[in-house]
């Protein structure tokens, strides 16, 4: 079984390589096809392959076992997620289209100044490196359970070799190969999800009727907490959803980047609702999935996975069933796997660069200078190559110690980890955007970079003393929280005038 793991996850990886081939002899080519793909992207091409990129190996795993404690009241937060997309299509894209934007952080220097800008920039690599590090990390993980444990490998070594076929594959091509990759990417996600619960239906000698019936007569599909104490009280994910979507990636550079290298705002703006529905459709065949694990276990007699103090844990669930119910469903698992963690850190790997490049070394500054002569602007291209490179290959490493440094705290379901990271590092993006767009006031630029710092740290208490304080516990709600604060903190400390920076109105 390990032998036949292996040989499909070769098999998936060069197919990987021959995308990459195929994306990078045609076209664009070095910085203008890594950071922008020519901007010539399919715009269907690239509303599929946000699916898989969006997913990632936390949804693969954790959304179907979170219906063993919560059922289906992960949806809600997907029906905000389509909200959250609206917004973005009908405010978001239009002004970074309007601007011309690579890194979209720019808008932040253009609107109050540089700190902002590099401040805005900033939180987005440290909520990026987190969360991406941690979705990254569970694939290795759960690989490294199942098959590199028995051989008696160490746990940085899968390790080591996923993060070095990314850097190679995206170290050319960039944004352009993982606008194609991400297609392939979700392709083998969703096939994978699909293929396990047939497998189980096939098992149980059941119909998909019979499995949402039986679903239904357990709870397994409770969809609405009506607890407005509970973590996951509808309105509260309902809402949570939406903001999430407009932080995670309407103010995230990962997934703009990807909108950006469509031909226009209008097939931008068509790409993005198109995912919105998909989005719904792929999180009920995850929640499914979730559903039929646990009628198998239950039918069955199958022991879920319990941890160290004796819990059940819902991350494991999934992987376990997989790998004892056929040697099918065990490959169709890792290769769902090992895709969803190649779209996870891919184009993540790609944006922290062009972040960092544009943003905290102005490439795009120097690329608009008009006093460069035409030898001078090669030499400045060819620097701006070699530097790229140099900080995409250092942020693999960043990429890699995070990685290899979570294994000790992986203690609770992934998913909420990711959304608690996003909720304290996003929050301040949020604010910060929701600040230059919807006022005219001038903030002081000296002064955001505290402002962003200590609005996280108020939410971080609030939410630990939360419960004592005011019997009510936080959720994923703290974003809003956050950038809440990040607002009122920037009115009050903003100048009553109106900035004069940015040359466009909005």
């Amino acid at each position: 079984m390990e032998l036949t793991i292996l040989v499909c996850f070769a098999t998936y990886t060069a197919l990987l390589f021959l995308v990459m081939w195929l994306t990078s002899r045609r076209g664009a080519s070095g910085n203008e096809a890594f950071f922008r793909a020519g901007r010539r992207s399919p715009w269907p091409v690239v509303a599929y392959g946000m699916i898989g990129a969006s997913l990632s190996g936390v949804t693969f795993m954790s959304v179907p076992g979170g219906v063993y404690s919560g059922g289906w009241t992960y949806m809600p937060l997907v029906f905000g997620y389509v909200l959250g997309y609206a917004v973005i299509a009908l405010v978001l894209l239009p002004l970074y289209y309007r601007l011309n934007l690579t890194s979209i952080y720019t808008y932040l220097s253009q609107r109050f100044g540089l700190r902002s800008e590099k401040t805005g920039a900033l939180f987005f690599i440290l909520s990026r490196l987190l969360g991406s590090a941690l979705r990254m990390y569970l694939v290795v993980f759960v690989l490294y359970e199942f098959v590199f444990r028995a051989w008696g490998i160490p746990f940085w070594v899968p390790a080591v070799v996923f993060i070095a076929i990314i850097l190679l594959y995206t170290f050319r091509g960039g944004i352009k190969t993982v606008v194609w990759t991400d297609m392939l990417q979700t392709t083998f996600l969703l096939l994978a999800a699909a293929a396990t619960v047939v497998a189980i239906l096939g098992s149980l000698d059941m119909g998909l009727g019979d499995l949402v019936q039986l679903s239904r007569e357990k709870g397994y599909t409770r969809m609405w907490e009506t607890d407005p104490t509970a973590p996951k009280f509808w309105v509260k994910q309902l809402l949570s959803g939406m903001f999430i979507t407009i932080t995670m990636t309407g103010l995230d550079q990962d997934m703009m980047q990807k909108n950006l290298t469509c031909k226009n705002l209008r097939d931008a703006q068509k790409n993005v609702m198109t995912s919105s529905l998909l989005f719904i459709v792929v999180n009920i065949l995850f929640l499914m999935l979730g559903s039929a694990l646990l009628l198998y276990a239950d039918q069955t007699g199958f022991p879920l996975p319990v941890g160290d103090g004796g819990a059940v844990v819902p991350d494991k669930i999934f992987p376990s069933i997989a790998f004892s119910l056929s040697g099918f469903t065990a490959v169709c698992f890792v290769l769902g796997m090992v895709a969803a963690g190649y779209s996870s850190a891919d184009g993540t790997l790609t944006a922290l660069t062009t972040t960092f490049c544009y943003d905290f070394l102005g490439f795009d500054k120097e690329e608009s200078g008009k006093q460069v002569r035409q030898n001078s602007q090669f030499s400045i291209l060819n620097s701006q190559l070699k530097i790229r490179r140099l900080v995409h290959v250092a942020f693999a490493l960043l990429y890699l110690l995070v990685i290899i440094a979570f294994r000790p705290f992986h203690r609770q379901s992934l998913i909420d980890t990711v959304f608690d990271v996003a909720g304290f590092t996003y929050g301040p993006l949020l604010g910060l955007y929701a600040f230059g767009l919807f006022t005219r006031r001038r903030a002081r630029d000296r002064w955001v970079p505290f402002i962003a710092v200590l609005s996280p740290v108020v939410c971080y208490v609030l939410k630990l003393n939360s419960f004592s304080w005011f019997g009510y516990h936080f959720g994923f709600e703290i974003l809003l929280l956050n950038g809440l604060i990040t607002f009122v903190l920037l009115w009050l400390s903003s100048l009553n005038t109106e900035h004069q920076t940015l040359n466009t109105k909005h």
